[in-house]
């Protein structure tokens, strides 16, 4: 279970900007993680409280924003939106793609006080 360590990078991430704030803890944080970044939004909701116990992240509101996936076909250029990132062009078929967002998996912003 991987999301556990991702919390924990959350947690370090927002230890350290507090830090440079010069501020005590977090009152809200707002995460942006894409359909396509591997990460089990469930399991990250799940660990999230053992993580965060006894950090500048224990009380603070946590809001997760969702990014939709999107690819491009190198193939024929016509832009798809994905939901797994081995979804194939649904105009021609191809495999091969960029993706365009959905990998995100970033802090977005940190209220501290």
């Amino acid at each position: 279970m991987h999301e556990l360590s991702i919390a924990l990078g959350i947690v370090k991430i927002a230890e350290d900007e507090t830090k440079k704030a010069n501020a005590k803890k977090v009152s809200k944080i707002e995460l942006e993680i894409g359909v396509l970044a591997g990460v089990e939004i469930d399991s990250l909701n799940f660990v999230w409280s053992s993580a965060v116990e006894e950090t500048v992240l224990e009380h603070a509101e946590k809001e997760i924003i969702v990014i939709e996936g999107k690819g491009k076909c190198i193939d024929c250029d016509t832009e798809f939106y994905m939901e797994n990132i081995y979804d194939c062009c649904p105009k021609c078929g191809s495999n091969f793609k960029g993706i365009l967002k959905g990998k995100e998996l970033k802090v977005k912003s940190l209220e501290v006080i």
